[in-house]
């Protein structure tokens, strides 16, 4: 059986288009392993909408985005690290999971 995570449903579209390709999650989300394939739900409403493969974790500082992180997530950099702030106020020491859909 498949481990699970969750993604907001504004995240949907972007995933299932191959447009989203990274996701920053923190200490508690760090323990997918490479090639690893996950059941991907919305974090709204429980649906399942597609399974993905993690290419890689990694940690990253907040401070540390990069314009290239902001493309893998189909965002500004600012507007990244705005929604990063929204989810995880404060934390700065993040992970960047690196996924590719299935």
């Amino acid at each position: 059986m498949s481990r699970e995570i969750t993604f907001f449903s504004r995240f949907e579209q972007d995933i299932l288009a191959g447009r989203k390709t990274i996701t920053i999650r923190d200490a508690s989300e760090s323990h997918f392993e490479p090639g690893e394939v996950l059941r991907v739900s919305r974090n709204e409403d429980g649906v399942f909408f597609c399974y993905i493969e993690v290419k890689s974790v990694m940690p990253v500082h907040l401070d540390a985005l990069t314009e290239e992180h902001a493309r893998q997530e189909n965002m500004t950099l600012n507007e990244l690290k705005q929604v990063i702030e929204e989810i995880y106020p404060g934390l700065k020491e993040l992970f960047v999971i690196d996924f590719s859909k299935r």
